[in-house]
């Protein structure tokens, strides 16, 4: 559940927590001016989303290329060329 929630979950909020963190700042800083800063209303949605996608693939991706491929998972119960069971297990 944990690795769910770094690989996809984490990296799709990122971009939009970055904006929304970026905008506060903004709008503090205006205010201190004595401006008018950035409105909340003009989030860019579709952007933010498609940025957090992206940063998702290339966390799964860099994942994979970095840990590699599993290759010792659990293997089934089997019976051998002699008729005995093999116990499964994780080899």
């Amino acid at each position: 559940m944990i690795r769910i929630l770094f690989e996809y979950v984490l990296p799709i909020l990122l971009p939009t927590a970055l904006w929304l963190a970026w905008l506060a700042w903004a709008q503090q800083r205006a205010r201190r001016a004595g401006l008018q800063g950035p409105e909340w209303q003009s989030v860019p949605i579709s952007w933010l989303l498609a940025a957090g996608v992206l940063l998702a693939m290339l966390v799964a991706v860099g994942g994979t290329l970095h840990t590699g491929y599993a290759t010792g998972g659990y293997h089934p119960a089997a019976v051998d060329e002699k008729g005995r069971l093999v116990p499964g297990g994780f080899r």
